[in-house]
């Protein structure tokens, strides 16, 4: 998946949205360190659209932590 898609079809048409239903804007926005996920433009578009992102500069490498949080918003959408 390339960052455009990841930003136009997955974080704006059905992430961000089904994260704002359940949790209005109290969250916090982390992610791994795909290609898509640090891209200039998807770290432009979240630092925007969530209330607080964790930047590529401040996320933990290979984290197992951000494994469990992947599972649930899928199990949201």
């Amino acid at each position: 998946m390339n960052g455009a898609c990841y930003r136009d079809v997955l974080l704006l048409k059905e992430m961000l949205p089904a994260i704002r239903l359940v949790a209005g804007e109290l969250f916090i926005f982390q992610q791994d360190t795909t290609p898509a996920h640090r891209a200039r433009e998807t770290v432009s578009l979240l630092e925007r659209e969530t209330p607080r992102f964790i930047g590529p500069d401040l996320r933990p490498l290979n984290s197992p932590d951000l494994n469990p949080v992947d599972y649930e918003v899928w199990g949201v959408m």
